[in-house]
């Protein structure tokens, strides 16, 4: 590809203006901009100089400044940065460069991440299975009847054509599956957004149908979740729990009242035991003050699988078999530990302590930067290290600690090193979510030794996310500048419509420049609820009421 002189305008904190040589235009991510943040932007193309112009009377608000530009050789692009974080002032502006190109408007506010949060957290209603589910974006009407109302069958549980209900929770992405694991590292990611920022998210409305009264709608909506994780477990007493509920093979391209399909509960795993053990136990704690009876269900649950892992410590991977669908399978190790972790965190059981505490010396205390459904033992170690319980031994606490601000450390240097902010080296399946989920990472060193620099690189991420990048595109559907249009998703491929569901965040690209927008990519251009946790834990932490 022959090689570009590019000028990107990309705010740290939610906007991305992008002024391209080839054609001269200007590109703005429309949600807007934090006042009191930093405000940088990677920029491409040919000009010397930028302003920031008020919309109502043209007045020019701030003079930016340019660094020099830096060649990038995954996209072969000279870029250099503006800064402009002096304009602290709310209104409408625009960008004007010295040729004269204009961006579109944009607002600088206080509640400038508050309707992406909306709308990327609405997406979870609209992913719910079993129910029907409505609603609106830009104008854009979206809907689906009930669906897989006979989930599900317990052939693979040795009792042949015998059904039990397991209907509810969400679709896992752009397939009908449910799948236990990956519900595990959503629902942990989102129960620690509450844990987190609770406060600001207890009063935010989600326009959600009353399915749980007295719940404020964030962990109404965890709860539509759990509640079908409470039908996972065999009904034989023994903790076992299904690894997943799907078909033998994937659904086709259809509305998901329209499949037909005949849907399995299948044979457990130790990861899957292990997750629903943690989710549980997150469950009781954050339920108990909606209902107590609830509450008690889910920490019983909880109590009656972690005995079933003490007394079964072997691993045991789930075998696809004659299925198709998704295999999430992996080791259990991870899984174990951040169950160990929530336990004590709900019961305060020393057990539990002293089993967290061997598991994480075992495994020298690691905290990863780049992360998934694979390896949870992140959520673990997050959970014990801002617990606020006592008893937890000193020398343990400092090792974990010291490794989460050393991983921060690194996730803060990687963003610093690249052109447009992206905190992640790789490219890979999914890896807009862990950009996403590199968020989490960098609240927890926040909240343990806070630095500005995590902040900043939290917003480089979220930036990245809704257009700060090659493509100057948002990967979140009906978000931000030039939105992925054609998501591999089966409603938006079967609606007939033009927009596709709204607040999607998909997987993106294998390399810098291997993203592909077309709905046959699943590769590249599938939704998934793993990685939507990860993206409503990032915003979570930036809106305002």
């Amino acid at each position: 590809m022959k090689s570009t002189f590019l000028l990107v305008f990309v705010f740290f904190t939610f906007g991305y203006i992008s002024i391209c040589a080839q054609p001269q235009s200007i590109h703005l991510n429309s949600l807007g901009f934090l006042p009191d943040q930093s405000k940088k932007a990677s920029i491409t193309g040919q000009t010397k100089s930028v302003v920031v112009k008020q919309v109502s009377d043209q007045k020019v608000v701030f003079h930016g400044k340019l660094s020099e530009p830096v060649f990038q050789k995954d996209v072969n692009q000279m870029v250099t940065v503006a800064d402009f974080s002096g304009l602290t002032q709310q209104g409408n502006y625009y960008l004007e460069t010295a040729e004269g190109i204009k961006s579109t408007g944009f607002e600088v506010s206080h509640r400038a991440y508050n309707q992406a949060f909306y709308t990327s957290m609405r997406a979870f209603y609209l992913w719910r299975c079993g129910t029907p589910v409505e609603g609106s974006h830009n104008g854009h009407h979206f809907a689906h009847e009930a669906c897989h109302l006979d989930d599900g069958f317990e052939d693979y549980q040795n009792k042949p054509g015998a059904k039990r209900n397991g209907t509810g929770g969400w679709h896992d992405a752009g397939d009908y599956g449910k799948y236990v694991t990956n519900a595990g590292i959503t629902v942990g990611m989102m129960f620690m957004a509450w844990d987190q920022f609770g406060q600001k998210l207890k009063e935010f409305s989600l326009d959600l149908p009353e399915t749980a009264k007295g719940y404020p709608d964030f962990l109404k909506e965890l709860k539509w979740e759990t509640d079908w994780l409470l039908t996972m477990p065999y009904t034989d007493g023994s903790g076992k729990v299904s690894h997943k509920l799907t078909a033998k093979n994937f659904e086709p391209f259809c509305k998901p009242e329209d499949d037909k399909q005949k849907r399995y509960f299948t044979d457990w795993s130790s990861d899957a035991v292990a997750n629903f053990v943690a989710t549980m136990a997150q469950a009781a704690r954050h339920f108990e003050p909606y209902d107590k009876i609830y509450s008690q269900k889910c920490l019983a649950a909880a109590k009656l699988s972690y005995q079933f892992l003490k007394e079964n410590p072997e691993e045991k991977r789930f075998v696809q078999g004659e299925f198709k669908t998704g295999g999430y399978q992996s080791g259990d190790k991870d899984d174990r530990i951040w169950a160990a972790a929530e336990m004590w965190e709900t019961t305060g059981d020393t057990a539990y302590l002293k089993d967290f505490e061997a598991q994480a010396k075992a495994m020298n205390f690691e905290i990863d930067e780049d992360w998934d459904w694979g390896d949870v033992s992140n959520l673990g170690m997050f959970q014990y290290a801002l617990s606020k319980k006592s008893g937890k031994n000193p020398e343990i606490l400092e090792a974990i600690r010291k490794k989460i601000i050393e991983g921060a450390n690194s996730i803060v240097k990687n963003a610093h090193a690249d052109v447009y902010g992206r905190p992640l080296k790789r490219y890979y399946w999914g890896c807009n979510g862990t950009i996403a989920r590199q968020v989490l990472n960098l609240q927890v060193a926040n909240r343990i030794a806070p630095d500005p620099a995590f902040t900043a690189t939290s917003l480089d991420a979220i930036a990245h996310i809704f257009g700060r990048n090659y493509y100057n595109r948002s990967y979140v559907t009906g978000l931000g500048i030039n939105p992925a249009m054609n998501p591999h998703d089966r409603r938006s491929g079967s609606d007939q419509a033009t927009e596709p569901w709204p607040g999607y965040i998909v997987g993106g690209g294998h390399s810098a420049t291997g993203w592909f927008d077309k709905e046959e990519d699943y590769r590249t251009n599938e939704i998934a609820i793993n990685w939507q946790g990860a993206l409503v834990f990032a915003l979570a932490g930036f809106i305002s009421q």
